[in-house]
């Protein structure tokens, strides 16, 4: 029998031509340990070793998703950073950063997502290729050819990779709100961009870990690629060979059906989002609204007809089955088991609350008012606070600290015991190396040199101090450093937890709580390290997964790298434009009177959790003897949960114990509260019947069209969002039907 291939091959070389050596070996377990070579270094759930022998007998994935979502051949030759690829990248890096800025601080308010910029430049390339003349201008072509769907995936990663509100700019607007603190527009620009672009440069460093590996496929991409490759009319292998309806008409009937559909719940018939049914039979006891309700509730009504609230926390036809069960059993745990308990035995003082709330309570029931406990200057006034009110939170809220605690410590635990290896692996192992056709179909592009992310990373990094030196913040540089360390130190633990969960953990709890302890008294201060210690991982991870993206696209890496960074920039000056604008031309702007609705919501609670954190300090919450200490323990059981499942996995490797994954059992609820159980019951059960049974039952019908579904879903909803907004709820200050459709019962 021939030896195993080598994969190490020229970066010219792709594919391997596995069929001589197969022919040659016994259908038994040597073909598995050809398959082997493309399986992870852990024992991932998202893998079937059947499955992965048939991605490479047929030299593609070993993961059926990524098949079904991702073209495994690549042309070259196709223009993907032109100039139609930035001038429509550019175009919508400044629309739709600006718009979503100017609507950040109004409620109701509007987000422009990315799949609405996906949706509007495939039309404008086109548009572009068809009337602009074939001529070059400085040696440039002005129109290539065809709008290509490089050209598609680069512009629209441009588009996006800034589209949502820059966290820094809440800094910016709480100082000049809450401490009356102005500075001028370089303090701003140099904070946002050392907070936006050093999570870039750690993305960058931390890619052969997390968007060279196969194993590494980043769930929520898979739904943009499947759009990508519907609007273009790419075929592939994956797709299947089914016939009936093509994807490019599955995707607009859907489309338009969805958009049409979230009319109804989105505007005309808002009962059918909120479906509470069982409150509406008896609306004045309390113990059945608490448990029944969605707003305040538990949420146990289970029904609502509105895809948005269904995916709040994303599609359920993007994240796989195993850690969607994850998710449900922590839920169901925490918040139907725990919770009530806790609740109706009094702790924490939680009846005299609602159960669930993201308000902070004082001790008469009553939204805590912070400006009691504050001097003139913003300082903390012990002798107020004293004679006012400690804090309380209601139930879930304190819950949903102690989960996050947890998920902190188990995250670190979990990447110790399952992905060492697999870290040990890719820190040594080349582009061309990798045991996966997407890696080798890259090897042939030139990649981004790993200076060219530490001039990133030392340019921005000089940013941050010069902003924290030269301006008055009270944050000392060390800090600022920490910051960025725990950044760096839970970057690829949480980016290997996202890629295989499609589930995010994050450090804003843990900044704040770190920060608090340290430096108490500093508000200014506890922004600043809440923000670059974790929006910096937050942005590693999205510019990680847009380059997993790029990489599934077959997009040069050297032309991502630019169009981010660029696009990036171009964002965020946009945005501090826009905000700056605002503050200068709105009146009572961030007032809860402002008559436009221009009364900054988001601004409000970051304020008010600087305040919390860094004015009262954690010490005063969390400490021994003060009300919330029980929940420090949660960091206890974030450590030992994984280690206990690890050793029993280690006794019984095959049982259903290997889809176990605390992280995602004690993060998946970090969207509670707000949201409720009718975010997370009817998520699930779709994402059952989806994921689960149609996936195992019909397979063929699963792999051509549940992706292309999500996607049609999405952005049918994402597009009539904005429609209703411009058209029905912006114009004339919302009071277009305000005496009919705003009043019957199924809106009130």
């Amino acid at each position: 029998m021939k030896a195993l291939p080598t994969l190490r091959k020229p970066a010219s070389q792709v594919g391997f031509d596995w069929a001589p050596l197969l022919c040659e070996l016994p259908l038994t377990t040597e073909i598995a340990d050809v398959a082997a070579l493309a399986l992870p270094e852990f024992d991932d759930p998202n893998i079937d070793k059947d499955e992965a022998i048939a991605g490479v007998l047929e030299d593609d994935s070993p993961y059926p998703e990524v098949r079904s979502a991702v073209a495994n051949t690549d042309d070259p030759t196709i223009p993907a950073s032109s100039l139609r690829t930035w001038v429509l990248g550019l175009l919508w890096a400044i629309i739709i950063p600006g718009l979503n800025q100017f609507f950040f601080f109004r409620y109701p308010s509007v987000t422009v997502s990315g799949f609405v910029a996906q949706l509007l430049i495939f039309p404008m390339g086109r548009l572009w290729a068809r009337v602009v003349p074939n001529v070059k201008v400085l040696g440039v072509e002005l129109n290539p050819g065809p709008f290509t769907i490089k050209e598609h995936v680069l512009a629209t990663i441009m588009a996006t990779v800034g589209s949502g509100s820059a966290y820094a700019t809440d800094i910016v607007a709480v100082q000049r709100v809450y401490y009356n603190q102005t500075y001028n527009f370089s303090y701003q620009w140099f904070v946002v961009m050392s907070t936006q672009l050093i999570g870039f440069s750690i993305g960058g460093i931390a890619r052969r870990f997390l968007v060279q590996p196969p194993s590494m496929i980043w769930p929520a991409n898979l739904v943009s690629c499947a759009l990508f490759n519907t609007l273009h009319a790419q075929t592939y292998a994956g797709m299947g060979n089914r016939g009936g309806m093509s994807r490019e008409r599955f995707f607009f009937y859907a489309f338009v059906c969805a958009t049409i559909w979230y009319i109804l719940p989105g505007y005309l018939f808002q009962a059918l989002s909120y479906f509470s049914w069982v409150c509406w039979i008896a609306p004045n006891n309390v113990p059945l609204n608490e448990m029944f309700g969605y707003v305040h509730g538990m949420g146990m009504s289970l029904i609502t007809f509105d895809w948005a609230q269904i995916a709040y926390i994303g599609s359920p036809l993007a994240t796989p089955w195993w850690a969607e069960a994850n998710i449900l059993f922590g839920f169901v745990a925490f918040f139907w088991v725990l919770t009530p308990a806790l609740h109706y035995t009094n702790t924490w003082y939680g009846k005299y609350m609602p159960i669930s709330s993201r308000t902070s309570y004082d001790n008469t029931g009553a939204g805590y008012d912070v400006t009691r406990i504050l001097n003139s200057d913003a300082t903390f006034n012990e002798e107020q606070y004293v004679a006012y009110s400690p804090l309380f939170l209601s139930t879930t809220f304190a819950i949903s600290y102690g989960l996050s605690f947890a998920s902190i410590t188990a995250t670190l635990t979990h990447a110790l015991l399952y992905f060492r290896k697999q870290i040990w692996t890719q820190s040594r192992r080349a582009m061309h190396e990798q045991p996966d056709i997407h890696a080798r179909l890259m090897a042939r592009y030139p990649q981004v040199p790993e200076w060219w992310y530490a001039t990133i990373f030392l340019i921005m990094f000089a940013f941050g101090v010069i902003a924290i030196e030269v301006w008055d913040t009270k944050f000392p540089v060390q800090f600022f450093i920490l910051a960025l360390v725990i950044a760096f130190v839970y970057v690829i633990p949480i980016g290997m937890i996202q890629a295989i969960t499609n589930q995010q953990v994050g450090l804003n709890v843990i900044t704040e709580l770190i920060i608090g302890y340290a430096l108490p008294g500093r508000p200014i201060a506890m922004m600043m390290f809440k923000t670059w210690g974790y929006i910096t991982m937050a942005q590693a991870l999205t510019f990680t997964s847009d380059f997993k993206l790029g990489h599934y696209m077959k997009v040069p890496p050297r032309a991502m790298f630019w169009s981010q960074v660029v696009a990036t920039v171009v964002a965020g000056t946009v945005q501090l434009g826009v905000q700056a604008w605002m503050f200068t031309n709105i009146p009572d702007m961030c007032s809860p009177t402002q008559k436009d609705g221009f009364i900054c919501p988001s601004t409000e609670v970051f304020g008010t959790a600087s305040i919390i954190w860094g004015v009262i300090g954690p010490a005063r919450q969390f400490s021994k003897g003060q009300v919330y200490y029980a929940l420090t323990f949660f960091f206890l059981i974030g450590v030992l949960c994984p280690l206990v499942a690890y050793v029993i996995s280690l006794k019984w490797p095959n049982s259903w114990l290997r889809y176990v994954n605390f992280p995602v059992i004690f993060n998946g609820t970090g969207a509670i509260p707000p949201a409720s159980a009718v975010n997370y019951i009817p998520w699930a059960i779709v994402g059952f019947l989806f994921q689960y049974v149609i996936r195992r039952r019909h397979f063929s019908w699963w792999t051509k069209y549940n992706y292309v579904l999500s996607a049609a879903l999405d952005s049918g909803v994402a597009v009539s969002a904005v429609l209703i907004f411009f058209i029905l709820q912006y114009p004339k200050n919302g009071t277009i039907g305000i005496d009919n459709v705003q009043k019957w019962w199924g809106n009130t």
